[in-house]
């Protein structure tokens, strides 16, 4: 339950971040309807949301419910989590309409950890599959997408 969770959340940010909205944003369109830490714990998978909090959240971001939700075979699997290895150096070369949506999500957990140095970026599969919602498309076609940029590695692969 703690993996759908979590899912559910990434769902959750994908949007928010499709949007262009920090958690503060969030709360600051909402009129305070949407509290920044509140969305927040529910994208962590820190807090559970009832149904009707997720259809009122899905209609605050105008987006079906179902966006909202994640795939249950994505969330099912008892194997450790993926972890994919990001170029920095080879994504900063791309045009920005190609790469701007894995740039700022880059740009957003450098922030996060504070590390603005490194030649690469360790992402979870969870964070793919979030981006593949930003960019409209699947999280093993997003990631071959990635490959074929020179941004993830060659054979780089979603199980």
């Amino acid at each position: 339950m703690q993996d759908y969770a979590h899912a559910l959340g990434a769902r959750l940010r994908a949007v928010r971040n499709q949007q262009g909205l920090s958690l503060h944003g969030v709360e600051e369109k909402s009129t305070g309807r949407w509290k920044a830490v509140v969305v927040g714990s529910y994208e962590r998978g820190d807090r559970a949301i009832t149904v009707t909090k997720l259809a009122e959240l899905a209609e605050f971001y105008s987006v079906p419910i179902t966006e909202l939700l994640p795939d249950v075979n994505l969330t099912s699997s008892s194997a450790p989590t993926a972890k994919l290895v990001i170029d920095l150096e080879r994504l900063s070369e791309l045009p920005t309409y190609q790469a701007g949506p894995l740039a700022r999500y880059a740009s957003t957990i450098q922030s996060q950890r504070g590390d603005y140095q490194g030649r690469t970026l360790t992402i979870r599969a969870e964070d793919l599959r979030s981006l593949a919602v930003i960019y409209g498309m699947g999280a093993q076609t997003l990631a071959e997408q990635f490959v074929e940029w020179g941004v993830l590695p060659e054979g780089t692969t979603l199980h």
